[in-house]
């Protein structure tokens, strides 16, 4: 299982003071050290963390494959387009959103993405979609010709959040209040299960999966088992742990349970 990791809440920090200090860039050297594959960063439209620059720096210093998420705003795609990523994932924006909520709605915007995807691609940059896990994504995605699909986890780490305790939710909605334990625990099988499942069917297409959001040192385990599933990105859990123990040790940390 690779383990990209995301450097956002880095500049979270930063920015949460708007001067220099902490420089995601400071993290590259680790992330490699530590035995991570990949560094991921999320360029968004109202630049709340990673800033153009900082893309730019990681993008020409970086040891590992960078990939950039981002939405398919013609402003952001002009930049990629430039800096020219190992990969970008295609993820959905809204402002008001505390992180992604869910995954690209495809069929709505099918004709966007085929202009984006195409592109990108026409640069050798590597495409991921950032989808909700369902046969008909998958399927939509295949036809769209991306390399990648990364499914958003979000569901399993609430229901695991909500199964056993104050383990962190994802701002991904789930309608329920009063659910038995039993019942929990039956929907987390479910959402294995359809994990499971579709990534099989993907690969069986010829897609390589990757997942993430939500995930942690908690719920991590189950997901690191699913053999079709290639790579996991993970962010926010990661660097907050690092507070304790710090950056290199919160990367062994994850990659043994990946393990």
């Amino acid at each position: 299982m690779k383990l990209g990791v995301n450097i956002d809440h880095i500049a979270v920090l930063r920015e949460a003071r708007k001067i220099a200090d902490p420089n995601p860039l400071d993290a590259l050297g680790i992330l490699k050290r530590a035995g991570a594959d990949q560094i991921t960063i999320h360029l968004r439209e109202d630049r709340r963390h990673i800033q153009d620059s900082d893309a730019r720096a990681i993008i020409e210093h970086a040891p590992l494959p960078v990939n950039l998420e981002c939405a398919m705003a013609k402003e952001i795609i002009d930049i990629v387009y430039e800096l020219q990523p190992h990969r970008v994932t295609l993820v959905p924006e809204k402002r008001e959103e505390v992180t992604t909520e869910g995954g690209l709605n495809i069929l709505g915007e099918q004709d966007h993405l085929i202009e984006t995807i195409q592109r990108l691609q026409s640069q050798e940059i590597e495409v991921s979609l950032f989808i909700d896990p369902t046969l008909d994504n998958i399927e939509r995605s295949k036809t769209l010709g991306v390399e990648w699909i990364e499914f958003h986890t979000g569901k399993y780490a609430n229901i695991y959040a909500m199964l056993y305790g104050n383990l962190g939710k994802t701002h991904h909605c789930i309608d329920t209040l009063d659910l038995s334990r039993k019942t929990l625990k039956e929907m987390l099988e479910e959402e294995l299960t359809t994990l499971r499942v579709l990534s099989c069917d993907a690969m069986e297409m010829g897609l390589k999966v990757a997942a993430g959001h939500g995930l942690n040192y908690q719920n991590v385990e189950a997901i690191a088992q699913i053999e079709t599933i290639e790579e996991l990105n993970i962010g926010q859990s990661i660097i907050a742990h690092s507070i304790w123990v710090g950056l290199e040790q919160a990367i062994l940390d994850m990659r043994l349970l990946l393990s």
